[in-house]
């Protein structure tokens, strides 16, 4: 596994639309997963959704639902975090982790790669 590394992130207004994309070499099969988290100023990193790279899993935070769509294309190594109708509270770094979780796919602690980060900034 190579560290992952993000792209996409920048400046949206309010309700608008940002598409990340994280390339993340390596293993491709069904045992990794690929996540993202996001962490805003003065707060822990949250958990926002993640994948298998065969889709078999895929999870989503509450707040991300409807709203954020996580995909996976393993010919490129490459997970898409599509995110819509965004709203000032989604603005923060963005990261990409992978690795080989083994109960919730929430938890930071269960990721062993991960990549710098994106700024994603959010104006009402």
């Amino acid at each position: 596994q190579i560290q992952p590394v993000e792209s996409g992130g920048g400046s949206v207004q309010s309700g608008g639309s940002m598409r990340l994309s994280c390339v993340a070499s390596g293993s491709t099969s069904s045992r990794y997963a690929v996540a993202w988290f996001r962490e805003a100023p003065g707060k822990d990193r949250e958990f926002v959704a993640a994948t298998t790279w065969t889709a078999t899993s895929t999870i989503y935070a509450n707040f991300a639902k409807g709203r954020f769509t996580i995909s996976a294309d393993s010919a490129r190594n490459t997970v898409y975090l599509q995110m819509d109708s965004l709203e000032p509270e989604d603005a923060g770094v963005y990261y990409c982790a992978s690795g080989s979780p083994r109960s919730s796919f929430r938890s930071p602690s269960e990721y062993t790669y991960w990549g710098p980060g994106t700024q994603v900034s959010v104006s009402s």
